[in-house]
């Protein structure tokens, strides 16, 4: 078979003769007769994002497992996309990421690719770019970090930090309780331990057939991932060699599977956008109807925060995604093929029974499911709520608008002199993919403190910012389209009566279509200018239902995605 890498290192010109050069210089065996699959390593991990930090550990057996099968494994770097330090928003550079890695694999002489990723972001972003190449490829993650204990309780990374913030504002938390807390948290690298973006993305690519089976969920720094490192190094090479294609990989069934699952998990909304987005890359339908149907039809039956109780440790202890997937039984297709080489339904049919932190669908966490998606005037293209996460007596709730329009405002005006009311709906516009820019997760809007201090711990919101997938309330996301798109969200001013039924689908402002137009003319529509990346990102991002993606690199349902090959001549 004639590989694509053989168009750089087969043949006697001076061109195959530097590149096997460059790759040899780099540590790769390489001759002129070519034939040895080479494989990339995308490796994300940085100092910078403690999320990462361990996939350099899984270089080594990687490379093991590749040469064993007979290929040749290459290390580059990619763009690493962490939570924690990047502002204002990782969101924002998801699809910069996306190019980074189409581009790396594009112009260079790779067969196949492992991603190695593990943030929330760097995981979608990466298989973004390398679904756009349609080589093979394949994942390997770092997973959840350390449990944390604090005041002799444990903690979950996230969810549990934003319940504490909370009693911090009520004075509940001593500067040196508050301090305790840091120490407590700083006790390792990996993902969130909880049910975040980042674990609901690991858990969608076992799903999708691209992280081994039951990887996922195993923490950070187990033994156990420097053996899936080499069985997934063995497998990328297989794949190369039996001609398959990220498109042969990924295909409708697998998708619908993610989807399934992501709900079965309570997972993150996140991950809606991001599932969203990587399908279009393959052409592949997900929109927010299927979302809605599979959301209501599907139980939670994974108890992990924040829909949940439980951590990752729990999920991981009890077998994992491979116990999800066989509690789910007929809800998945079975047909679709596991990074493993085995078809869903035989890993269904070797999977642990349902228990501790994995539900028999008859006793699920949330029988009523995850996630509801709302239209109406306020919202025509659609928002999401996690359902599973929010307090139920408020998913059906009309009240006034207490409107924010920034993260300056929302300082402002949740602080001690706020004069919003219990029953206000809480908005902050401006915040979607152009307004922040980059969809900042700045959805899960304080309670203003002093009502706080009376008790309040939920009130509705709406945004058109994101959430953190470790957050949880009633908080209704994605409006589209956004404020800076011209959407009915930046029209709102406090006092204007918002109504919302999650359940019946309906986010309404009671406004008329001539009011919300009058409101439109005479509102300034001019955006400060900006350079470069932000700007490229500001002009071409598609809203929130499409997946923001750049409207250049998504593909039309029924598109197969292709690689542009470069001309290999003198550089």
């Amino acid at each position: 078979m004639t590989l694509r890498s053989d168009r750089w290192v087969r043949g006697d010109d001076e061109v195959a003769l530097d590149s096997r050069v460059a790759l040899k210089m780099g540590g790769a065996a390489v001759d002129a007769a070519g034939g040895r699959p080479i494989i990339g390593l995308a490796n994300s991990s940085s100092d910078l994002n403690p999320c990462n930090q361990p996939l350099a550990d899984l270089i080594g057996p990687l490379r093991e497992g590749i040469e064993l099968a007979g290929g040749i494994a290459v290390e580059f770097p990619v763009l690493s996309l962490g939570e924690d330090l990047m502002k204002p928003s990782s969101m924002l550079y998801r699809n910069l990421l996306a190019m980074d890695v189409e581009e790396s694999v594009r112009s260079q002489p790779l067969d196949g690719v492992v991603i190695l990723a593990a943030c929330d972001k760097s995981i979608p972003g990466a298989l973004m770019g390398a679904f756009s190449t349609n080589v093979p490829c394949l994942v390997a993650v770092s997973g959840p970090r350390p449990v944390a204990t604090f005041q002799g309780r444990r903690i979950g990374t996230g969810t549990d930090l934003w319940r504490i913030w909370d009693e911090r504002r009520r004075g509940d938390l001593s500067d040196q309780e508050w301090a305790e807390l840091e120490r407590a948290l700083t006790l390792g690298k990996g993902t969130c331990n909880t049910m975040g973006t980042a674990s609901s993305m690991g858990a969608i690519c076992e799903a999708l057939g691209l992280a081994w089976p039951g990887s996922t969920s195993m923490p950070a720094g187990d033994p156990r991932h420097l053996d899936v490192a080499r069985n997934v190094g063995q497998r990328i090479v297989v794949l190369v060699n039996s001609g398959s294609s990220i498109s042969s990989q990924v295909t409708q069934d697998s998708v619908d599977n993610a989807l399934t699952v992501l709900c079965a998990l309570g997972g993150s909304t996140n991950a809606v956008i991001h599932l969203t987005a990587m399908a279009r890359r393959l052409g592949l339908a997900l929109d927010l109807d299927a979302v809605d149907r599979v959301g209501r039809a599907v139980p939670v039956i994974v108890d992990v925060e924040p829909s949940g109780t439980a951590l990752m440790e729990d999920l991981d202890d009890v077998g994992g995604m491979l116990t999800v997937f066989g509690a789910l039984g007929e809800l998945l297709h079975g047909d679709s093929i596991l990074a493993d080489g085995r078809s869903m339904a035989d890993a269904q049919a070797h999977a642990l029974a349902p228990k501790g932190a994995v539900r028999e669908r008859s006793n699920p966490v949330d029988g009523a499911g995850a996630f509801r998606v709302v239209r109406g005037n306020l919202a025509p293209e659609g928002a999401l709520i996690k359902r599973s996460a929010a307090t139920a007596s408020l998913l059906r709730h009309s009240g006034p608008a207490f409107v924010m329009r920034s993260p300056e405002e929302v300082t402002a005006r949740t602080g001690a002199d706020s004069s919003a009311t219990p029953d206000a709906v809480l908005v902050l516009s401006g915040a979607g993919p152009i307004g922040g820019p980059g969809m900042p997760e700045w959805g899960m809007i304080p309670i203003p403190a002093p009502l706080l201090d009376q008790g309040v711990s939920d009130m509705v919101r709406v945004t058109d910012a994101r959430m953190s997938g470790t957050s949880f309330g009633t908080v209704f996301l994605h409006v589209a389209p956004e404020g800076a798109a011209d959407g009915a969200i930046g029209l709102i001013r406090d006092g204007d009566v918002i109504t919302v039924d999650a359940d019946h689908g309906l986010i309404e402002v009671a406004l008329s279509s001539e009011e919300l137009a009058a409101r439109r003319g005479g509102r300034d529509q001019t955006s400060p200018a900006r350079r470069g990346y932000v700007e490229l990102y500001r002009q071409h991002v598609t809203q929130a239902p499409a997946g923001c993606d750049f409207d250049f690199l998504a593909l039309e349902p029924g598109q197969r995605p292709f690689l542009d090959e470069p001309v290999v001549g003198r550089s």
